[in-house]
């Protein structure tokens, strides 16, 4: 059993420490609008500790093992090593913040008689991949903007930021389409499940 005293804190993209009891714990069926306001306030991702801390005191709770073994079996993406601040810190594995709805989906799942292999067949079989591809396209599409940036001056910055709008709204839109047929074939094998 942890000691509540010892936890650590959660960092922030900002680097102010947000313990997680102050954001998700006092939520314990974790709403979309409180989720929304966690991810937004941890957008540069998190530790294991870090989610495990976040859930700690919710109804969707979970061990280290078992997010060791969701990430194995696909249902939730792996961590990305991100080097620390400092000599010889070494790297920390952080997981995309998303990562918590995505538990508190596969639990609700589970809480309605969901297996993991029914989850992992037949619901999230594409999300983690359809959530790095928005991690990508983001990362590209920042990188883009910061070059375009550091061309303010230049005559065609304008249209390039023009043209850096559009690709982010297409990458918005591609990202929504495949959510869209995801939710569609998920929502045809619930239907598939009651009939039977």
């Amino acid at each position: 059993m942890r000691n509540d005293d010892a936890r650590m804190p959660i960092r922030i993209e900002e680097g102010e420490p947000v313990a997680a009891e102050e954001s998700l714990t006092s939520a314990n069926d974790l709403d979309d609008e409180a989720i929304a306001r966690f991810e937004a306030a941890h957008s540069g991702g998190l530790t294991s500790q870090g989610i495990l801390d976040a859930l700690d005191g919710t109804k969707f709770k979970i061990s280290e093992a078992t997010l060791r073994k969701w990430v194995q079996l696909g249902l939730l993406p792996r961590s990305v090593r991100v080097g620390r601040k400092g000599k010889h810190q070494g790297s920390q594995g952080i997981y995309p913040v998303g990562v918590i709805r995505q538990i508190k989906r596969i639990k609700e799942m589970m809480s309605a008689d969901f297996t993991i292999e029914e989850i992992q067949r037949e619901f999230l079989f594409a999300r983690s991949d359809i959530e790095e591809t928005e991690r990508v396209l983001g990362r590209a599409i920042d990188g883009l903007e910061r070059a375009i940036v550091e061309r303010a001056g230049a005559p065609a910055a304008k249209k390039l930021e023009r043209d850096i709008g559009e690709a982010r709204d297409l990458a918005e839109q591609l990202v929504d389409k495949l959510t869209d047929i995801e939710n569609k074939l998920t929502m045809q094998a619930r239907l598939r499940r009651a009939a039977v």
